[in-house]
């Protein structure tokens, strides 16, 4: 990097920072809007990490850098940076971009607040609860409670302390000792953030007894009966059933009104209203003073375990205006028309085997190559299948060419599973995605 100026300090100097954040949105809009989401692009450029921490130069030193270093960087970042918003980034359980979100967030990063209390957020506390009041309203709830979550192993952990204040709420003042043994209940194919939040709760993991899944990956609802039995008669109190809608790796959905109904009959907890600050509150007297000029029930920090809370709703509010409900209806229906499409395009290929017929936007298929067609019933069949992920995973993340994630699931050995999420896919990216594989593993 070439040397220049050391960049002074923009405190104060409003034309000077406005200067730099129109030249960072450039390169934001040229590297990541229009090449990073270009089929002609790669998804990434895979380096080593040590090759990575030369090229970054990571290290922070005492004197400042100039801007044109600065821009530098910015450049750097996003050339290093796995492009999620690309057509052929299949990796995780989100890809793809929104434009109105993107703004959202840049408006939300622009005002850096903490959603905390009314005072200092007054437009977010509103949309927040106007945006978790449609969301209820979807799954058929005509009133209730929420907040956003950083993700879905924090929303987890609330919902298993949430359970257990609800049955034990003297739990919050005496801690484990106003518990007896307490035993939750999950699918085996549920998300591991389940048993951490066991953990990290102190109940233990052992508290979590596994329910069988049926052959497509959903919740027994007899096996939940029979585990409920068993915990009763070792002496553990049942408090929680966690149920999963589309699980992480098959996109399966459990029989939520069977598991009701079991619930129902053993007293256990599924929803309750009004729990979160009964639960969570500490009532911080420097934030949530009960003498203000507002209506305090609209400082909703006292909810959540943090104390700061980031902005999450202006994102998907302004999406939803510009989308509208049947905007949004739309891109779930392409999703799941695409799914449908790498489907039936696999069934006319050689060497593509789904592990099942998929429920959701989770496509989950091993790729055989040609020296494994016909060969079944080899006695290292699958020990060779196995390998095969891994070695196609590396190809196509060191050619830049598309990302899928791959696991082993019970006895299955090692699959890819492909989630079709982003709105700006095509038939011709589901098409791109077997030629790609072929060409990988063509010579395995």
């Amino acid at each position: 990097m070439a040397e220049s100026k050391p960049l002074l300090s923009l405190d104060g100097d409003p034309m000077a920072a406005e200067a730099l954040l129109r030249e960072v949105f450039g390169i934001v809009v040229d590297e990541i809007i229009r090449k990073g989401t270009s089929a002609s692009e790669k998804v990434c450029e895979w380096k080593e990490p040590e090759e990575l921490k030369q090229l970054l130069d990571l290290e922070l030193q005492s004197p400042g850098e100039s801007q044109e270093q600065i821009l530098e960087r910015c450049r750097a970042v996003i050339r290093y940076s796995v492009k999620t918003c690309h057509p052929r980034f299949f990796n995780q359980l989100f890809s793809g971009w929104d434009p109105h979100a993107l703004a959202g967030r840049i408006i939300t990063e622009s005002l850096n607040t903490s959603q905390y209390t009314y005072e200092i957020a007054p437009v977010f506390v509103l949309m927040e609860e106007e945006v978790l009041k449609k969301l209820r309203a979807l799954v058929g709830w005509s009133s209730g409670d929420g907040v956003f979550c950083p993700g879905g192993s924090i929303s987890n952990m609330y919902a298993v302390n949430l359970a257990r204040y609800q049955r034990y709420p003297d739990c919050k003042r005496r801690g484990l000792r106003a518990l007896p043994p307490l035993a939750l209940f999950t699918s085996m194919e549920c998300h591991y953030s389940i048993k951490k939040a066991a953990a990290f709760l102190g109940l233990g993991t052992d508290s979590v007894r596994v329910v069988k899944a049926d052959e497509r990956g959903k919740m027994i609802p007899e096996d939940l009966e029979r585990q409920i039995s068993l915990a009763e008669a070792e002496g553990a109190v049942p408090f929680l059933v966690s149920a999963t809608s589309g699980t992480t790796v098959l996109g399966a959905f459990d029989p939520l009104e069977a598991i009701a109904d079991v619930c129902q009959r053993h007293g256990l907890w599924m929803h309750v209203d009004n729990l979160l600050k009964h639960c969570h509150g500490s009532q911080a007297s420097y934030l949530f003073q009960q003498d203000k000029f507002y209506d305090v029930a609209l400082d909703t920090g006292d909810k959540v375990v943090q104390c700061g809370r980031r902005v999450d709703c202006l994102k998907l509010w302004l999406m939803w205006k510009a989308q509208g409900g049947q905007g949004l209806e739309r891109r779930i229906d392409q999703a799941f028309t695409l799914a449908r499409y790498l489907v039936k395009e696999m069934k006319k290929r050689e060497g593509f085997e789904l592990v099942m017929e998929p429920e959701f936007v989770n496509v989950c298929f091993w790729f055989v190559p040609p020296s494994l067609r016909g060969k079944q019933e080899s006695p290292d069949y699958s020990e060779r299948l196995a390998k095969v992920a891994p070695v196609l995973k590396e190809r196509m993340v060191k050619e830049g060419s598309m990302m899928i994630g791959y696991q082993p699931h019970g006895t299955q050995v090692n699959f890819f599973r492909m989630v079709v999420a982003n709105p700006a896919l095509t038939r011709a990216d589901m098409d791109f995605v077997l030629n790609e594989l072929e060409r990988l593993g063509q010579d395995l």
